[in-house]
C-alpha cells in the first residue's frame, strides 16, 4: 500500500520483484493483488494459507521445545498465520499454555472479532504497526482464534513505541512496532501474568531508519 517503507520496497526491487503501490491500506492493496491475478492469471500468495501456516509454526515448536512449560504466549495478530501456528502447535503438543493475541487499538478487527464470535471488518485501520494494520481478518483464522485463543487484546502507539524503548534498553533488539505489540501488550496487563512464565513473540523488519531515531529518541511515531 501507499506509505510503505522506501526500504522495504528496495529491499524486495533487490530481489528481481516487481513492486506494484497501490491503495491507501492494506486491504486495499491486498483486494487489488487479487483483482490482478484474475486479470493476468498470476499465482496469488494470500495473507492467509495453510502452507504459511506450516512455515510459522515451525517458531511455535521451537519455543514450546525449548523455553520449558509456559503458562501464556503472547504473540501479534494480522491476518492470522503466527496465532494459528501456536494454536495448532500447541494442541498437537497437548499443552495447556494460553496463546494471546496483540494487535493495535487503531486496528481493533481481530479482537472485535473475537469478542462477537464472528467476522467484524472495521473502516479503517489506523495505526504505525504495518503488520497487524489489518480491516478485516480471514474467515478461516477468525474462526481458530476464536476457538483456539484465550484472548485478543489491543493497545495504543504510544504503548507500542515504548515497548520498542523497552526492547532496544533490555536486549538491543531493534523492534518493529508490529513485532513489538506483544511486548507493549505484556507491558500494558502486566498484572495478569504476575508470577506466571509469558513467552513474548517478537517478529518482522519493517522499521526505517528515521522512525526508529525517533523512536528510540524519546518520540512518538507522528513526530518521525
Amino acid at each position: 500500500p501507499e506509505g510503505t517503507e522506501p526500504d522495504r520496497i528496495a529491499a524486495l526491487q533487490a530481489t528481481q520483484a516487481n513492486v506494484i503501490v497501490h491503495g491507501h491500506d492494506f486491504e486495499a492493496a491486498r483486494l487489488h493483488s487479487v483483482a490482478l491475478s484474475e486479470r493476468d492469471g498470476l499465482e496469488l500468495v494470500p495473507p492467509f494459507h495453510p502452507d504459511l501456516v506450516l512455515g510459522v509454526a515451525t517458531y511455535a515448536r521451537e519455543l514450546f521445545d525449548h523455553s520449558g512449560p509456559l503458562d501464556a504466549v503472547i504473540v501479534p495478530v494480522g491476518m492470522g498465520s503466527g496465532i494459528v501456528g501456536l494454536i495448532t502447535t500447541r494442541d498437537l503438543l497437548g499443552l495447556d499454555t494460553q496463546i494471546i493475541g496483540a494487535g493495535a487499538d487503531g486496528a481493533p478487527t481481530q479482537r472485535l472479532s473475537f469478542e462477537a464470535g464472528r467476522v467484524v471488518p472495521t473502516e479503517t485501520a489506523d495505526t504505525f504497526a504495518a503488520g497487524v494494520a489489518t480491516r478485516q481478518p480471514d474467515p478461516v483464522a477468525a474462526a481458530i482464534v476464536r476457538a483456539g485463543a484465550g484472548d485478543v487484546l489491543t493497545v495504543s502507539d504510544d504503548d507500542i513505541a515504548e515497548a520498542i524503548r523497552l526492547l532496544w534498553r533490555t536486549t538491543h533488539h531493534l523492534a518493529e512496532p508490529a513485532g513489538a505489540v506483544a511486548t507493549a501488550v505484556l507491558s500494558e496487563h502486566r498484572d495478569r501474568w504476575a508470577g506466571q512464565r509469558v513467552g513474548v513473540i517478537l517478529s518482522g523488519s519493517i522499521m526505517n531508519t528515521a522512525l526508529a531515531a525517533t523512536i528510540l529518541s524519546g518520540g512518538t511515531h507522528q513526530s518521525a
